[in-house]
Protein backbone atom coordinates (compact mmCIF):
# COMPACT_ATOMS: atom_id res chain seq x y z
CA UNK A 1 0.00 0.00 0.00
CA UNK A 2 1.58 3.41 -0.55
CA UNK A 3 2.27 5.21 2.21
CA UNK A 4 0.59 8.35 1.56
CA UNK A 5 -0.13 11.35 3.99
CA UNK A 6 -3.52 10.53 3.86
CA UNK A 7 -3.22 6.89 3.87
CA UNK A 8 -1.01 7.43 7.03
CA UNK A 9 -3.72 9.87 8.29
CA UNK A 10 -6.53 7.97 8.17
CA UNK A 11 -4.44 4.35 9.14
CA UNK A 12 -3.62 6.76 12.47
CA UNK A 13 -7.28 7.64 13.12
CA UNK A 14 -8.46 3.88 12.83
CA UNK A 15 -5.78 2.87 15.56
CA UNK A 16 -6.62 5.42 17.86
CA UNK A 17 -10.70 4.44 17.55
CA UNK A 18 -10.20 1.20 18.04
CA UNK A 19 -8.03 1.69 21.08
CA UNK A 20 -10.98 3.81 22.56
CA UNK A 21 -13.20 1.75 21.83
CA UNK A 22 -11.38 -1.42 23.18
CA UNK A 23 -10.98 0.69 26.11
CA UNK A 24 -14.84 0.77 26.45
CA UNK A 25 -12.94 4.73 26.43
CA UNK A 26 -16.53 6.67 24.76
CA UNK A 27 -14.30 10.12 25.89
CA UNK A 28 -11.62 8.95 24.45
CA UNK A 29 -13.43 8.08 21.20
CA UNK A 30 -15.69 11.06 20.87
CA UNK A 31 -12.76 13.36 20.67
CA UNK A 32 -11.74 11.87 17.66
CA UNK A 33 -14.97 13.09 15.96
CA UNK A 34 -15.60 16.77 14.62
CA UNK A 35 -18.98 19.02 16.22
CA UNK A 36 -20.88 18.46 13.13
CA UNK A 37 -20.40 14.84 12.40
CA UNK A 38 -22.28 11.85 12.17
CA UNK A 39 -22.06 7.90 12.46
CA UNK A 40 -24.52 5.82 10.77
CA UNK A 41 -24.40 2.34 11.34
CA UNK A 42 -26.45 -0.49 9.24
CA UNK A 43 -27.26 -3.46 12.20
CA UNK A 44 -23.41 -3.82 12.87
CA UNK A 45 -23.27 -1.75 16.69
CA UNK A 46 -27.12 -1.04 16.82
CA UNK A 47 -28.80 -3.88 15.60
CA UNK A 48 -30.57 -0.91 13.62
CA UNK A 49 -30.66 1.71 10.65
CA UNK A 50 -29.65 4.50 12.97
CA UNK A 51 -27.40 7.97 13.02
CA UNK A 52 -26.17 9.43 15.60
CA UNK A 53 -25.81 13.02 14.42
CA UNK A 54 -23.49 15.09 16.57
CA UNK A 55 -20.76 14.18 19.46
CA UNK A 56 -23.29 13.52 22.04
CA UNK A 57 -25.95 11.14 20.31
CA UNK A 58 -22.58 9.76 19.08
CA UNK A 59 -21.29 9.29 22.55
CA UNK A 60 -24.77 8.13 23.72
CA UNK A 61 -25.03 5.18 21.49
CA UNK A 62 -21.48 3.93 22.04
CA UNK A 63 -22.06 3.96 25.67
CA UNK A 64 -25.22 1.85 24.88
CA UNK A 65 -23.79 -0.38 22.82
CA UNK A 66 -20.09 -0.84 23.33
CA UNK A 67 -20.23 -3.99 26.19
CA UNK A 68 -22.61 -6.17 23.64
CA UNK A 69 -21.12 -5.68 20.30
CA UNK A 70 -17.69 -4.98 21.55
CA UNK A 71 -16.25 -3.27 18.06
CA UNK A 72 -12.65 -4.25 17.54
CA UNK A 73 -9.83 -4.70 14.55
CA UNK A 74 -10.52 -1.57 12.73
CA UNK A 75 -7.95 -1.74 9.33
CA UNK A 76 -7.80 0.41 7.08
CA UNK A 77 -9.40 -1.35 3.72
CA UNK A 78 -6.98 -0.07 0.71
CA UNK A 79 -5.66 3.72 0.12
CA UNK A 80 -7.18 6.67 1.61
CA UNK A 81 -7.33 9.60 -0.32
CA UNK A 82 -7.55 13.61 -0.13
CA UNK A 83 -9.84 15.95 -2.18
CA UNK A 84 -11.14 19.91 -0.72
CA UNK A 85 -9.74 18.98 1.98
CA UNK A 86 -11.42 15.78 2.74
CA UNK A 87 -9.32 12.58 3.52
CA UNK A 88 -11.21 9.76 2.96
CA UNK A 89 -11.12 5.92 2.82
CA UNK A 90 -12.34 1.98 3.52
CA UNK A 91 -11.87 -0.29 6.43
CA UNK A 92 -12.82 -3.88 7.72
CA UNK A 93 -13.76 -3.77 11.54
CA UNK A 94 -15.70 -6.78 13.59
CA UNK A 95 -18.12 -7.37 16.60
CA UNK A 96 -18.33 -9.55 18.92
CA UNK A 97 -21.04 -11.62 16.28
CA UNK A 98 -20.16 -10.42 12.85
CA UNK A 99 -17.71 -8.51 9.96
CA UNK A 100 -18.33 -5.36 8.70
CA UNK A 101 -17.21 -2.78 6.32
CA UNK A 102 -17.10 1.23 6.88
CA UNK A 103 -16.12 4.34 5.19
CA UNK A 104 -14.79 7.26 6.84
CA UNK A 105 -14.34 10.97 6.00
CA UNK A 106 -11.66 13.35 7.59
CA UNK A 107 -11.87 16.82 8.15
CA UNK A 108 -8.91 18.74 9.93
CA UNK A 109 -8.14 14.94 11.78
CA UNK A 110 -11.81 14.31 12.80
CA UNK A 111 -14.38 12.64 12.11
CA UNK A 112 -17.17 14.13 9.56
CA UNK A 113 -18.98 11.53 8.70
CA UNK A 114 -18.65 7.43 9.30
CA UNK A 115 -20.52 4.69 8.19
CA UNK A 116 -20.46 0.79 9.54
CA UNK A 117 -22.46 -2.01 8.54
CA UNK A 118 -22.48 -5.46 9.03
CA UNK A 119 -21.35 -7.77 6.29
CA UNK A 120 -21.84 -11.25 7.82
CA UNK A 121 -22.54 -13.24 10.60
CA UNK A 122 -19.94 -15.07 11.87
CA UNK A 123 -20.73 -18.75 12.05
CA UNK A 124 -23.51 -18.44 10.10
CA UNK A 125 -21.92 -17.20 6.86
CA UNK A 126 -23.23 -17.48 3.44
CA UNK A 127 -22.90 -20.63 1.18
CA UNK A 128 -20.83 -19.06 -1.17
CA UNK A 129 -17.12 -19.20 -2.65
CA UNK A 130 -14.59 -21.45 -0.97
CA UNK A 131 -18.03 -22.34 1.46
CA UNK A 132 -20.45 -23.27 -1.52
CA UNK A 133 -22.20 -26.69 -1.64
CA UNK A 134 -21.06 -29.42 -3.14
CA UNK A 135 -23.66 -30.46 -5.00
CA UNK A 136 -23.37 -33.85 -5.89
CA UNK A 137 -21.40 -36.80 -3.84
CA UNK A 138 -19.27 -38.71 -6.35
CA UNK A 139 -19.51 -42.52 -5.53
CA UNK A 140 -22.69 -45.02 -5.71
CA UNK A 141 -25.20 -44.37 -2.56
CA UNK A 142 -28.08 -46.30 -2.36
CA UNK A 143 -31.51 -44.45 -2.24
CA UNK A 144 -29.46 -41.43 -3.44
CA UNK A 145 -32.29 -37.74 -3.80
CA UNK A 146 -31.51 -36.06 -6.15
CA UNK A 147 -31.44 -32.14 -6.53
CA UNK A 148 -34.87 -32.40 -8.13
CA UNK A 149 -36.85 -34.57 -6.04
CA UNK A 150 -34.83 -32.95 -2.79
CA UNK A 151 -36.27 -29.12 -4.61
CA UNK A 152 -39.66 -30.95 -4.58
CA UNK A 153 -39.84 -32.07 -1.37
CA UNK A 154 -39.01 -28.66 0.17
CA UNK A 155 -41.55 -27.54 -1.63
CA UNK A 156 -43.97 -29.75 -0.78
CA UNK A 157 -42.78 -29.93 3.30
CA UNK A 158 -42.55 -26.22 3.79
CA UNK A 159 -45.34 -24.38 4.73
CA UNK A 160 -47.55 -27.77 5.72
CA UNK A 161 -45.28 -30.36 7.51
CA UNK A 162 -42.59 -27.64 8.57
CA UNK A 163 -42.82 -24.39 9.73
CA UNK A 164 -41.53 -21.28 7.86
CA UNK A 165 -38.91 -19.18 9.79
CA UNK A 166 -39.76 -16.06 7.89
CA UNK A 167 -43.04 -15.65 5.95
CA UNK A 168 -42.75 -12.35 2.99
CA UNK A 169 -46.15 -10.63 1.88
CA UNK A 170 -45.61 -9.58 -1.84
CA UNK A 171 -43.46 -11.09 -4.57
CA UNK A 172 -42.44 -8.34 -6.36
CA UNK A 173 -38.68 -6.71 -7.05
CA UNK A 174 -38.64 -6.48 -2.26
CA UNK A 175 -39.57 -9.91 -1.47
CA UNK A 176 -37.67 -11.51 -4.20
CA UNK A 177 -34.35 -9.93 -3.53
CA UNK A 178 -34.90 -10.82 -0.04
CA UNK A 179 -35.97 -14.06 -0.52
CA UNK A 180 -32.94 -14.53 -2.31
CA UNK A 181 -30.91 -13.24 0.82
CA UNK A 182 -32.56 -15.09 3.00
CA UNK A 183 -32.02 -18.54 1.14
CA UNK A 184 -28.28 -18.18 0.92
CA UNK A 185 -28.31 -17.91 4.64
CA UNK A 186 -30.26 -20.78 5.04
CA UNK A 187 -33.76 -19.22 6.52
CA UNK A 188 -36.72 -20.72 5.44
CA UNK A 189 -38.95 -18.38 3.93
CA UNK A 190 -42.10 -18.58 2.00
CA UNK A 191 -42.77 -15.65 -0.32
CA UNK A 192 -46.62 -15.27 -0.65
CA UNK A 193 -47.82 -13.52 -4.11
CA UNK A 194 -51.23 -13.13 -5.14
CA UNK A 195 -50.75 -13.32 -9.16
CA UNK A 196 -50.25 -16.45 -11.36
CA UNK A 197 -46.44 -16.11 -12.02
CA UNK A 198 -43.16 -14.04 -10.59
CA UNK A 199 -42.89 -10.41 -12.40
CA UNK A 200 -46.98 -10.36 -12.85
CA UNK A 201 -46.86 -7.24 -10.68
CA UNK A 202 -45.33 -5.25 -13.17
CA UNK A 203 -46.56 -7.40 -16.52
CA UNK A 204 -50.00 -6.80 -15.16
CA UNK A 205 -49.70 -2.78 -15.47
CA UNK A 206 -50.21 -0.34 -18.43
CA UNK A 207 -47.89 -1.54 -21.48
CA UNK A 208 -45.75 1.74 -21.22
CA UNK A 209 -44.44 1.26 -18.20
CA UNK A 210 -41.03 0.88 -17.58
CA UNK A 211 -38.30 1.52 -15.45
CA UNK A 212 -36.99 5.23 -15.31
CA UNK A 213 -33.76 4.51 -13.45
CA UNK A 214 -30.84 3.66 -15.32
CA UNK A 215 -29.44 -0.36 -15.20
CA UNK A 216 -26.77 0.01 -12.95
CA UNK A 217 -28.72 1.47 -9.99
CA UNK A 218 -31.25 -1.54 -10.88
CA UNK A 219 -29.45 -5.11 -10.39
CA UNK A 220 -30.99 -7.69 -8.06
CA UNK A 221 -28.34 -9.36 -5.38
CA UNK A 222 -26.15 -11.67 -6.52
CA UNK A 223 -27.16 -11.58 -10.09
CA UNK A 224 -26.71 -8.40 -11.67
CA UNK A 225 -28.26 -7.67 -15.25
CA UNK A 226 -25.69 -8.90 -18.78
CA UNK A 227 -23.89 -6.12 -19.64
CA UNK A 228 -26.24 -5.84 -22.92
CA UNK A 229 -29.15 -5.61 -20.71
CA UNK A 230 -30.57 -2.08 -21.46
CA UNK A 231 -30.17 1.35 -19.92
CA UNK A 232 -34.13 1.16 -19.13
CA UNK A 233 -35.89 -1.73 -18.67
CA UNK A 234 -39.67 -2.54 -20.31
CA UNK A 235 -42.28 -4.03 -17.80
CA UNK A 236 -42.29 -7.20 -19.49
CA UNK A 237 -38.54 -7.94 -19.58
CA UNK A 238 -38.28 -7.13 -16.13
CA UNK A 239 -41.14 -9.42 -14.93
CA UNK A 240 -39.40 -12.38 -17.37
CA UNK A 241 -36.38 -11.46 -15.47
CA UNK A 242 -37.92 -11.54 -11.66
CA UNK A 243 -39.99 -14.72 -13.19
CA UNK A 244 -36.24 -16.30 -13.92
CA UNK A 245 -34.90 -15.20 -10.55
CA UNK A 246 -36.88 -17.17 -8.26
CA UNK A 247 -36.09 -20.35 -9.88
CA UNK A 248 -32.32 -19.97 -10.60
CA UNK A 249 -32.28 -18.87 -6.50
CA UNK A 250 -34.58 -21.30 -5.57
CA UNK A 251 -36.90 -19.50 -3.75
CA UNK A 252 -40.10 -20.94 -1.90
CA UNK A 253 -42.37 -18.80 -3.78
CA UNK A 254 -46.29 -19.32 -3.47
CA UNK A 255 -47.89 -18.12 -6.47
CA UNK A 256 -51.95 -17.61 -6.92
CA UNK A 257 -51.76 -17.10 -2.26
CA UNK A 258 -53.33 -14.47 -1.12
CA UNK A 259 -52.55 -13.42 2.91
CA UNK A 260 -56.11 -13.05 4.10
CA UNK A 261 -55.07 -12.24 8.22
CA UNK A 262 -52.27 -12.13 10.50
CA UNK A 263 -52.04 -11.84 14.47
CA UNK A 264 -49.10 -12.31 16.48
CA UNK A 265 -49.06 -14.18 20.01
CA UNK A 266 -47.16 -12.81 22.51
CA UNK A 267 -46.55 -15.79 24.61
CA UNK A 268 -45.52 -17.92 21.65
CA UNK A 269 -43.85 -15.48 19.66
CA UNK A 270 -44.78 -16.54 16.64
CA UNK A 271 -47.27 -14.90 14.27
CA UNK A 272 -50.41 -17.12 12.65
CA UNK A 273 -50.89 -15.97 9.24
CA UNK A 274 -54.01 -17.37 6.98
CA UNK A 275 -53.09 -17.86 3.33
CA UNK A 276 -55.62 -18.89 0.98
CA UNK A 277 -53.66 -20.64 -1.84
CA UNK A 278 -55.75 -22.44 -4.53
CA UNK A 279 -58.43 -22.15 -3.18
CA UNK A 280 -57.68 -23.58 0.22
CA UNK A 281 -56.46 -22.34 3.24
CA UNK A 282 -53.17 -22.67 4.46
CA UNK A 283 -52.05 -21.51 8.37
CA UNK A 284 -48.64 -20.77 8.50
CA UNK A 285 -46.51 -20.24 12.09
CA UNK A 286 -43.75 -17.82 11.10
CA UNK A 287 -41.42 -16.32 14.18
CA UNK A 288 -41.25 -13.33 11.61
CA UNK A 289 -43.95 -12.07 9.44
CA UNK A 290 -42.03 -9.36 6.66
CA UNK A 291 -44.44 -6.79 4.44
CA UNK A 292 -42.98 -6.38 1.34
CA UNK A 293 -46.18 -4.90 -0.72
CA UNK A 294 -43.74 -2.17 -2.14
CA UNK A 295 -42.81 1.22 -0.89
CA UNK A 296 -46.33 2.09 -1.35
CA UNK A 297 -49.23 1.47 0.38
CA UNK A 298 -53.14 1.13 -0.38
CA UNK A 299 -54.24 3.12 -3.52
CA UNK A 300 -55.29 6.30 -2.96
CA UNK A 301 -59.18 6.47 -4.67
CA UNK A 302 -60.37 9.87 -3.97
CA UNK A 303 -64.63 10.45 -3.47
CA UNK A 304 -65.89 12.73 -5.62
CA UNK A 305 -69.46 13.92 -5.86
CA UNK A 306 -71.40 11.96 -9.02
CA UNK A 307 -68.89 9.38 -8.94
CA UNK A 308 -71.91 7.07 -8.62
CA UNK A 309 -73.79 8.48 -11.61
CA UNK A 310 -70.60 8.70 -14.00
CA UNK A 311 -71.61 6.67 -16.94
CA UNK A 312 -67.94 5.80 -18.80
CA UNK A 313 -65.04 4.15 -16.82
CA UNK A 314 -63.15 4.94 -13.79
CA UNK A 315 -59.84 3.48 -12.62
CA UNK A 316 -56.97 4.13 -10.10
CA UNK A 317 -53.58 4.11 -12.26
CA UNK A 318 -52.54 0.74 -10.43
CA UNK A 319 -55.60 -0.92 -12.45
CA UNK A 320 -55.07 0.60 -15.48
CA UNK A 321 -54.55 -1.71 -18.48
CA UNK A 322 -53.07 0.19 -20.98
CA UNK A 323 -54.29 2.37 -23.76
CA UNK A 324 -55.58 -0.08 -26.25
CA UNK A 325 -59.18 0.23 -26.00
CA UNK A 326 -59.39 4.18 -25.53
CA UNK A 327 -58.56 5.20 -28.90
CA UNK A 328 -60.78 8.08 -30.14
CA UNK A 329 -62.02 8.25 -27.00
CA UNK A 330 -61.60 11.65 -24.34
CA UNK A 331 -59.90 10.62 -21.29
CA UNK A 332 -59.51 12.64 -18.06
CA UNK A 333 -56.01 11.68 -15.82
CA UNK A 334 -55.80 13.33 -12.64
CA UNK A 335 -52.61 13.60 -10.94
CA UNK A 336 -49.50 14.83 -12.40
CA UNK A 337 -46.64 12.91 -11.07
CA UNK A 338 -45.36 9.30 -12.71
CA UNK A 339 -47.67 7.18 -13.35
CA UNK A 340 -49.82 10.13 -14.60
CA UNK A 341 -47.59 11.44 -17.37
CA UNK A 342 -46.50 7.76 -18.13
CA UNK A 343 -50.32 7.09 -19.01
CA UNK A 344 -51.03 10.13 -20.23
CA UNK A 345 -48.31 9.90 -23.16
CA UNK A 346 -49.27 6.26 -23.92
CA UNK A 347 -53.05 7.15 -24.53
CA UNK A 348 -52.02 10.10 -26.79
CA UNK A 349 -49.49 7.35 -28.53
CA UNK A 350 -52.88 5.17 -29.38
CA UNK A 351 -54.82 7.98 -30.38
CA UNK A 352 -57.12 9.09 -27.41
CA UNK A 353 -57.93 12.67 -26.44
CA UNK A 354 -55.60 13.10 -23.05
CA UNK A 355 -56.69 15.88 -20.61
CA UNK A 356 -54.23 15.88 -17.39
CA UNK A 357 -55.62 17.46 -14.55
CA UNK A 358 -52.52 18.98 -12.03
CA UNK A 359 -54.06 19.94 -8.39
CA UNK A 360 -50.58 20.42 -6.72
CA UNK A 361 -47.08 21.38 -8.01
CA UNK A 362 -44.43 18.86 -9.71
CA UNK A 363 -41.12 18.03 -9.93
CA UNK A 364 -39.58 17.64 -13.82
CA UNK A 365 -36.34 16.29 -14.32
CA UNK A 366 -35.13 14.56 -17.69
CA UNK A 367 -33.61 11.94 -17.65
CA UNK A 368 -30.72 11.97 -19.41
CA UNK A 369 -29.41 15.32 -16.82
CA UNK A 370 -30.69 13.11 -13.60
CA UNK A 371 -28.24 10.22 -14.97
CA UNK A 372 -25.52 13.02 -15.89
CA UNK A 373 -26.17 15.51 -12.91
CA UNK A 374 -26.99 13.11 -10.16
CA UNK A 375 -26.09 9.52 -10.83
CA UNK A 376 -23.33 8.87 -13.00
CA UNK A 377 -20.52 9.21 -10.36
CA UNK A 378 -22.41 5.98 -8.66
CA UNK A 379 -24.22 4.36 -11.23
CA UNK A 380 -23.03 4.66 -14.87
CA UNK A 381 -20.97 2.49 -17.46
CA UNK A 382 -17.85 5.56 -16.55
CA UNK A 383 -18.31 4.43 -12.82
CA UNK A 384 -17.94 1.00 -13.44
CA UNK A 385 -14.78 1.65 -15.55
CA UNK A 386 -13.32 3.62 -12.74
CA UNK A 387 -13.89 0.67 -10.26
CA UNK A 388 -17.41 1.18 -8.61
CA UNK A 389 -20.05 -1.38 -9.38
CA UNK A 390 -23.33 -1.18 -7.58
CA UNK A 391 -22.50 -2.73 -4.34
CA UNK A 392 -19.16 -0.27 -4.29
CA UNK A 393 -21.97 2.46 -5.13
CA UNK A 394 -24.22 1.41 -2.58
CA UNK A 395 -22.26 1.81 0.01
CA UNK A 396 -20.56 5.18 -1.30
CA UNK A 397 -24.20 6.58 -1.47
CA UNK A 398 -25.18 4.96 2.55
CA UNK A 399 -22.39 6.61 3.64
CA UNK A 400 -23.78 10.05 2.96
CA UNK A 401 -26.68 10.77 5.97
CA UNK A 402 -29.55 11.87 5.39
CA UNK A 403 -28.53 15.60 7.10
CA UNK A 404 -26.39 16.18 4.55
CA UNK A 405 -27.74 15.55 1.87
CA UNK A 406 -29.67 19.08 0.83
CA UNK A 407 -26.09 20.53 0.83
CA UNK A 408 -25.06 17.97 -1.52
CA UNK A 409 -28.13 17.87 -3.86
CA UNK A 410 -28.78 21.58 -4.09
CA UNK A 411 -26.33 22.41 -6.40
CA UNK A 412 -26.97 19.69 -8.40
CA UNK A 413 -30.94 20.68 -8.71
CA UNK A 414 -29.03 23.95 -9.64
CA UNK A 415 -27.37 23.24 -12.86
CA UNK A 416 -30.43 20.82 -14.14
CA UNK A 417 -31.94 24.14 -13.51
CA UNK A 418 -29.64 25.75 -15.42
CA UNK A 419 -28.99 22.84 -17.93
CA UNK A 420 -32.63 22.48 -19.06
CA UNK A 421 -33.84 26.09 -18.65
CA UNK A 422 -35.17 26.11 -22.22
CA UNK A 423 -37.08 22.92 -21.51
CA UNK A 424 -38.41 24.35 -18.54
CA UNK A 425 -39.64 27.86 -19.49
CA UNK A 426 -41.64 25.53 -22.24
CA UNK A 427 -43.62 24.15 -19.38
CA UNK A 428 -44.21 26.78 -17.52
CA UNK A 429 -45.57 28.71 -20.60
CA UNK A 430 -47.87 25.21 -21.02
CA UNK A 431 -49.27 26.30 -17.25
CA UNK A 432 -47.73 23.44 -15.77
CA UNK A 433 -46.97 24.27 -11.95
CA UNK A 434 -43.43 23.38 -11.18
CA UNK A 435 -41.06 22.83 -8.14
CA UNK A 436 -37.86 21.77 -7.14
CA UNK A 437 -38.73 20.26 -3.65
CA UNK A 438 -39.70 22.18 -0.35
CA UNK A 439 -35.77 23.77 -0.24
CA UNK A 440 -34.70 23.34 -4.20
CA UNK A 441 -33.04 20.18 -3.85
CA UNK A 442 -34.21 18.34 -6.15
CA UNK A 443 -35.95 14.28 -6.84
CA UNK A 444 -33.89 12.35 -4.51
CA UNK A 445 -35.07 14.32 -1.29
CA UNK A 446 -38.80 14.58 -2.49
CA UNK A 447 -38.80 10.92 -2.82
CA UNK A 448 -37.46 9.98 0.49
CA UNK A 449 -39.31 12.67 2.01
CA UNK A 450 -42.90 12.15 1.15
CA UNK A 451 -42.10 9.13 -2.12
CA UNK A 452 -44.14 11.08 -4.76
CA UNK A 453 -44.52 14.58 -6.85
CA UNK A 454 -42.23 14.41 -9.01
CA UNK A 455 -41.74 12.98 -13.00
CA UNK A 456 -38.47 11.37 -14.60
CA UNK A 457 -38.92 12.76 -17.91
CA UNK A 458 -38.80 10.43 -20.61
CA UNK A 459 -40.78 12.02 -23.14
CA UNK A 460 -44.18 13.25 -21.68
CA UNK A 461 -43.32 16.39 -20.59
CA UNK A 462 -42.37 17.34 -24.12
CA UNK A 463 -46.25 16.20 -25.12
CA UNK A 464 -47.51 18.58 -22.35
CA UNK A 465 -45.16 21.57 -23.03
CA UNK A 466 -46.28 21.26 -27.03
CA UNK A 467 -49.67 21.07 -26.04
CA UNK A 468 -50.24 17.32 -27.69
CA UNK A 469 -51.11 16.37 -23.78
CA UNK A 470 -53.88 18.75 -22.88
CA UNK A 471 -53.41 20.50 -19.23
CA UNK A 472 -55.69 22.09 -16.77
CA UNK A 473 -54.95 23.00 -12.89
CA UNK A 474 -57.23 23.40 -10.29
CA UNK A 475 -59.30 20.59 -8.26
CA UNK A 476 -61.98 18.38 -8.71
CA UNK A 477 -65.65 19.49 -7.54
CA UNK A 478 -67.61 16.88 -8.87
CA UNK A 479 -68.36 14.58 -11.86
CA UNK A 480 -71.55 14.52 -14.10
CA UNK A 481 -72.80 11.30 -16.08
CA UNK A 482 -70.00 12.17 -18.55
CA UNK A 483 -67.89 14.78 -16.89
CA UNK A 484 -65.28 16.17 -14.06
CA UNK A 485 -65.69 19.61 -13.16
CA UNK A 486 -63.28 21.43 -11.29
CA UNK A 487 -64.07 24.15 -8.28
CA UNK A 488 -63.67 26.72 -11.18
CA UNK A 489 -66.30 25.37 -13.10
CA UNK A 490 -64.26 23.71 -16.03
CA UNK A 491 -66.15 20.68 -17.31
CA UNK A 492 -63.68 18.42 -19.07
CA UNK A 493 -66.27 15.77 -21.29
CA UNK A 494 -64.69 12.51 -20.49
CA UNK A 495 -65.04 8.50 -21.43
CA UNK A 496 -62.62 7.28 -19.26
CA UNK A 497 -61.32 8.87 -15.53
CA UNK A 498 -58.02 7.71 -14.32
CA UNK A 499 -57.17 8.37 -11.06
CA UNK A 500 -53.38 8.77 -10.62
CA UNK A 501 -53.36 10.04 -7.51
CA UNK A 502 -50.67 7.60 -5.33
CA UNK A 503 -50.77 5.44 -1.95
CA UNK A 504 -50.75 5.33 1.37
CA UNK A 505 -48.39 4.74 3.95
CA UNK A 506 -47.70 1.28 3.78
CA UNK A 507 -49.32 0.62 7.25
CA UNK A 508 -51.85 0.71 5.96
CA UNK A 509 -51.14 -2.94 4.61
CA UNK A 510 -50.04 -3.67 8.11
CA UNK A 511 -53.97 -2.76 9.11
CA UNK A 512 -55.53 -4.55 6.27
CA UNK A 513 -53.91 -7.60 7.34
CA UNK A 514 -53.24 -7.78 10.89
CA UNK A 515 -55.11 -4.78 12.58
CA UNK A 516 -55.64 -0.92 12.52
CA UNK A 517 -54.40 -1.09 16.15
CA UNK A 518 -50.85 -2.76 15.13
CA UNK A 519 -50.60 -0.26 12.16
CA UNK A 520 -50.89 3.09 14.41
CA UNK A 521 -48.75 0.66 17.12
CA UNK A 522 -45.39 0.80 14.39
CA UNK A 523 -46.71 4.12 12.62
CA UNK A 524 -46.00 6.01 9.34
CA UNK A 525 -43.88 3.75 7.21
CA UNK A 526 -41.49 6.06 5.03
CA UNK A 527 -40.51 9.92 5.13
CA UNK A 528 -37.49 11.28 7.15
CA UNK A 529 -39.27 13.72 9.58
CA UNK A 530 -38.18 17.19 7.31
CA UNK A 531 -41.11 19.30 8.11
CA UNK A 532 -41.76 19.22 4.71
CA UNK A 533 -44.88 18.33 2.74
CA UNK A 534 -46.41 15.64 3.31
CA UNK A 535 -43.39 14.61 5.62
CA UNK A 536 -44.21 16.10 9.01
CA UNK A 537 -41.62 16.50 12.26
CA UNK A 538 -39.85 15.89 14.37
CA UNK A 539 -36.42 15.30 12.47
CA UNK A 540 -35.95 10.76 12.14
CA UNK A 541 -32.58 11.44 10.59
CA UNK A 542 -33.64 7.78 8.61
CA UNK A 543 -36.60 6.27 6.76
CA UNK A 544 -39.60 5.52 9.13
CA UNK A 545 -39.92 1.60 10.09
CA UNK A 546 -38.16 0.84 6.74
CA UNK A 547 -35.68 -2.54 6.69
CA UNK A 548 -35.23 -2.19 10.65
CA UNK A 549 -37.00 -3.22 13.98
CA UNK A 550 -40.20 -2.31 14.43
CA UNK A 551 -42.51 -0.59 17.95
CA UNK A 552 -44.48 -4.73 16.85
CA UNK A 553 -42.12 -7.56 17.66
CA UNK A 554 -41.47 -9.75 14.76
CA UNK A 555 -43.21 -7.13 12.27
CA UNK A 556 -40.72 -5.82 9.10
CA UNK A 557 -41.24 -3.47 6.33
CA UNK A 558 -39.21 -4.19 3.46
CA UNK A 559 -39.77 -1.26 0.44
CA UNK A 560 -38.32 0.81 -2.42
CA UNK A 561 -36.99 1.28 -5.67
CA UNK A 562 -34.83 -1.44 -7.19
CA UNK A 563 -31.53 0.23 -6.00
CA UNK A 564 -33.15 0.12 -2.30
CA UNK A 565 -34.67 -3.35 -2.53
CA UNK A 566 -31.20 -4.97 -3.04
CA UNK A 567 -28.88 -2.75 -1.00
CA UNK A 568 -30.69 -2.77 2.35
CA UNK A 569 -32.39 -6.58 2.28
CA UNK A 570 -28.97 -7.01 3.13
CA UNK A 571 -28.77 -5.48 6.28
CA UNK A 572 -32.81 -6.77 7.14
CA UNK A 573 -31.94 -10.42 6.17
CA UNK A 574 -28.83 -10.78 8.10
CA UNK A 575 -31.18 -9.24 11.82
CA UNK A 576 -33.65 -12.30 10.70
CA UNK A 577 -30.95 -14.52 10.24
CA UNK A 578 -29.46 -13.45 13.81
CA UNK A 579 -32.43 -13.93 15.07
CA UNK A 580 -33.23 -17.71 13.93
CA UNK A 581 -29.55 -18.44 15.12
CA UNK A 582 -30.78 -17.35 18.66
CA UNK A 583 -28.20 -14.58 18.61
CA UNK A 584 -28.77 -11.90 21.07
CA UNK A 585 -30.12 -8.35 19.14
CA UNK A 586 -30.01 -5.60 21.63
CA UNK A 587 -31.26 -3.09 19.28
CA UNK A 588 -30.42 0.41 20.30
CA UNK A 589 -32.32 3.74 19.07
CA UNK A 590 -35.87 1.75 17.90
CA UNK A 591 -37.84 4.47 16.32
CA UNK A 592 -40.53 6.07 18.45
CA UNK A 593 -44.21 6.68 16.84
CA UNK A 594 -45.35 10.40 16.11
CA UNK A 595 -47.23 9.47 13.40
CA UNK A 596 -50.01 6.60 12.90
CA UNK A 597 -50.43 7.31 8.88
Amino acid sequence: MPDTKATRTLKSWLKKLDKALAEKDTDKAVKLFGKDSYWRDLVSLTWNIKTSEGRDQIADMLKATLKSAKPHNFQLDGEASEAGGVTEGWFTFETATGRGKGLVRLIDGKAWTLLTTLQELKGFEEQKGERRPKGVEHGAIEGRETWAEARAREEKELGYTKQPYCVIIGGGQGGIALGARLKRLGVPTIIIEKNDRPGDSWRKRYKSLCLHDPVWYDHLPYLPFPDHWPVFSPKDKIGDWLEMYTKVMELNYWTKSEATSATWDDKAKEWTVKVRRDGKEVVLKPKQLVLATGMSGVPNIPKFPGQDIFKGEQQHSSQHPGPDAYKGKKVVVIGSNNSAHDICAALWETGADVTMVQRSSTHIVKSDTLMDVALGGLYSEAAVKNGIDHNKADLIFASLPYAVLPAIMKPQADETKKRDKKFYDRLKKAGFDLDFGADDTGLFLKYLRRGSGYYIDVGASELVADGKIKLVRGQVDHLTENAVVLQDGTELPADLVVYATGYGSMNGWAAKLISKDVADKVGKCWGLGSDTAKDPGPWEGELRNMWKPTQQEGLWFHGGNLHQSRHYSQFLSLQLKAREAGLKTPVYGLQKVHHLS
